[in-house]
């Protein structure tokens, strides 16, 4: 009876786990849909923006004037880890915090008790682990709740001054990008300095008037694409997140109605054990009794 009762509470447990775990995979797959909206949405406007500056700047050597093209040695770097605010979402944490200490010892190994090397760290999970060995520029767990565009702007304008003062070289982003609810891949992107895009010289007559001038026009278009390149960045992650919280919690799910069948044929089996030897015993003391 002992056993039974022991297989009786773990049955119970796991039950409760399955209902868990089922919930929170709806409300993940409603978050995830949420967020596919917003990336899908804000997409059309970063890509508008990033047609107009490629048509603007391919007239003209831009890159040659402005100081957020210039390539320096990087040895003052910055990292940007972004991750979640809580766990249960399978390895989708720990695949970027690897990432960051691969990248910062292959590629990236200086000392870091002099400040080259600095994180930014958007997620609480980021900041638990990788604050024991690196040096925390700045964190915001806040973002991933309620992802603001004022907020993510004061980051990059203070970035930008920096690498135009060149207290920065280099600045890079690892996050997980959100490719399907069941894929998340890690990336690592180049923040600054801005990549210019070769196009093909457009044909005789395809010359435009501007006012105000190319390069004026540029360096007003940089600075919003990039604070709208990390804006994306992060509701990529945030959907991402998701997508990894319920194929996670479905795999939980599925796993419990696993455990919970060879619970219950467990629990058939002892207790028509337990029958069968309380009838034995009946049977073993009637026959006593008329001997």
């Amino acid at each position: 009876m002992s056993n039974l009762k022991e297989i009786r509470t773990r049955i119970a447990s796991v039950e409760s786990t399955q209902k868990m775990t089922s919930a929170m995979k709806l409300v993940s797959a409603a978050k995830l849909r949420r967020a596919q909206n917003a990336i899908f949405n804000f997409k059309l406007y970063s890509n508008k923006l990033n047609n107009l500056l490629q048509n603007i700047s391919v007239h003209s050597d831009i890159s040659g004037e402005s100081p957020l093209f210039t390539v320096r040695k990087p040895e003052n770097v910055v990292l940007i880890a972004i991750t979640s605010n809580r766990g249960l979402c399978g390895a989708f944490n720990m695949n970027v915090i690897k990432e960051v200490h691969r990248i910062t010892h292959e590629e990236y190994a200086t000392p870091l008790s002099d400040g080259k090397l600095q994180l930014i760290c958007i997620g609480n999970k980021a900041v638990e682990e990788l604050q024991k060995t690196y040096k925390i520029r700045y964190h915001n767990d806040f973002l991933l709740e309620v992802p603001t565009f004022d907020e993510i702007a004061k980051i990059v304008s203070d970035l930008i001054s920096d690498f135009n003062a060149k207290k920065i070289d280099k600045i890079v982003i690892v996050y997980n990008h959100f490719v399907n609810p069941a894929t998340q891949k890690v990336t690592i992107e180049l923040f600054l300095p801005v990549v210019r895009t070769e196009k093909k010289v457009p044909e005789k007559g395809a010359d435009f008037i501007f006012e105000p001038s190319q390069d004026v026009l540029v360096n007003e278009l940089i600075p919003k694409i990039l604070k709208i390149k990390l804006y994306k960045t992060i509701l990529d992650s945030i959907a991402a997140e998701h997508g990894a919280r319920m194929t996670a919690m479905s795999k939980a799910t599925d796993n419990a109605i696993e455990i919970l069948k060879d619970l219950k044929l467990r629990y058939n089996n002892a207790r028509q054990t337990a029958i069968t030897n309380e009838l034995n015993e009946i049977v073993s003391g009637a026959e006593a009794l008329n001997n």
